[in-house]
């Protein structure tokens, strides 16, 4: 039962590992999303600071051509964080099942302990008692 209960910790720690790289992975794709926004961001801003200004047409027609691959570029960074994210949720309920299963166990063998202890002081029991009794029926002889 010891062993079993072993194994399972293995298994949540590694599930817990496991967990842990998903939310790093999840963290790490948000941080590059934000700098895809801040970039985007920047861009606008000089577009806008372009138009104000004196017209550079061929600045103007580039710096709209990179705000139009930032946006295709945080499309697909925002899929990478979905999908980090549900990588990270499946990573939640694998941890959280092997954790049920781990306390299940703690259980089985808490209660099979407790039997143990009451078979051990029924036995010891009927020892003491026969052992009264005897004394007892030796002394009235």
């Amino acid at each position: 039962m010891q062993n079993i209960l072993d194994v399972k910790r293995k298994l949540e720690e590694q599930e817990k590992i496991n967990y842990g790289i998903a939310n790093a992975k999840l963290e790490d794709e948000k941080k590059k999303l934000r700098k895809l926004l801040l970039q985007r961001a920047g861009y606008e801003k000089e577009l806008t600071g372009l138009v104000s200004g004196t017209i550079d047409l061929a600045r103007i027609r580039m710096t709209k051509h990179a705000i139009d691959t930032m946006k295709t570029l945080i499309r697909s960074q925002m899929i990478q964080v979905h999908a980090a994210e549900a990588n990270l949720e499946q990573a939640r309920q694998r941890l959280k099942e092997v954790m049920i299963d781990r306390k299940t166990h703690e259980k089985l063998r808490e209660h099979a302990f407790e039997a143990f202890k009451q078979e051990v002081a029924y036995e010891e029991n009927k020892a003491v008692d026969e052992l009264v009794s005897y004394t007892y029926h030796k002394a009235e002889e």
